[in-house]
């Protein structure tokens, strides 16, 4: 007979459910959320626990390294189909959902997540400081240019002394945020210049720094994907797809996956169609796409090829050719 446990997770606490192979309920527990008393709940059971579930959330990344630290097999299930399996139920509690976790994690009706490493993490967090202290200073400057709004502005508030009372300090503010973001503008770039998997990958057309960089930190091991193609899906750049009895139609992209990753693919594939001049095949494919699906369409397609063509690089060590426009889009 094989045990499954399921874990409910909030930040302070964490409902625990134990059930064997036919879904008979052995144990249920309140516990606080720390890994040594989940771990030791999970010890005192009398039989050996097969596996150990939880959905994706905010804890995922310290309890799935902790609990796999103690010796247990532990995996995070995407949090879109727990979701889906727990609205059957009639009642929400913390109590059923971790029931329902661990009748998930027994039938094996899920998909695992992927955990990333501490490196890819710290590229995720400089690349997500940078993202947030370009905002701020954007938002005050829509309409003019970052070299020219301080000169332009400054002296015509400084003209009026009730504004400048107001808003000089604001404009103190901008600078400050946006000199910070200019430094981390720097370690960003510094980051891809220095690894040697993003400078493969900025052979690529319209490929640059930023979006290297989010895509290795995305990927994290590009051995999890058996497939270059998948990797599109996987970032949610794929068509979905309805079939029902007569019925097969091709719906708008899934838009599933890191949407900061499928946002800089798009950023990348529109610099490629717009702003390369250096020819490639896959920028002629692109134009070819674009006169006969239109821009947005012809963009996505492209940006589909380059989350194919980096990974593809990534595990056969190879460089971007010109002649390569990569796996079907």
């Amino acid at each position: 007979m094989e045990y499954f446990a399921g874990l409910d997770v909030s930040l302070r606490s964490c409902a625990l459910c134990i059930v064997d192979s036919k879904g008979t309920l052995l144990l249920e527990r309140e516990l606080p959320c720390e890994v040594s008393d989940i771990a030791e709940c999970l010890a005192r059971f009398p039989h050996p626990i097969e596996r150990v579930g939880f959905e994706a959330g905010t804890m995922s990344q310290h309890l799935f390294h902790g609990l796999e630290a103690e010796g247990f097999d532990v995996v995070c299930m995407e949090a879109r189909q727990v979701n889906a399996a727990l609205s059957a139920m009639r009642n929400k509690t913390d109590k059923n959902d971790a029931r329902g976790i661990a009748q998930v994690l027994r039938t094996g009706w899920f998909s695992p997540v992927h955990m990333k490493s501490r490196e890819a993490h710290g590229v995720r967090s400089l690349l997500s400081t940078r993202k947030a202290l370009l905002k701020r200073p954007m938002n005050l400057a829509k309409t003019v240019k970052h070299g020219s709004f301080d000169g332009v502005v400054r002296p015509m508030i400084e003209m009026d002394d009730v504004l400048a009372h107001a808003l000089v300090p604001l404009l103190d503010a901008r600078v400050v945020l946006y000199q910070h973001f200019l430094e981390l503008d720097r370690r960003v770039k510094r980051a891809a210049s220095h690894d040697e998997v993003c400078m493969r990958m900025m052979t690529v057309p319209g490929v640059g720094p930023i979006a290297s960089l989010t895509f290795k930190a995305a990927v994290d091991d590009p051995t999890r994907f058996k497939r270059s193609r998948t990797v599109g899906a996987h970032f949610g750049l794929t068509p979905r797809r309805y079939q029902s009895g007569e019925h097969d139609n091709l719906c708008r992209i899934s838009k599933a996956g890191d949407r900061d990753v499928r946002a800089t693919l798009y950023a990348a594939a529109n610099a490629l169609l717009m702003r390369t001049m250096a020819g490639s095949q896959i920028q002629s494919w692109g134009m070819r796409l674009m006169c006969t699906k239109g821009r947005r369409r012809a963009v996505v397609a492209v940006a589909r090829k380059l989350a194919v063509l980096p990974h593809r690089m990534w595990v056969d060590g190879t460089e971007f050719r010109q002649d390569q426009v990569g796996g079907a889009a």
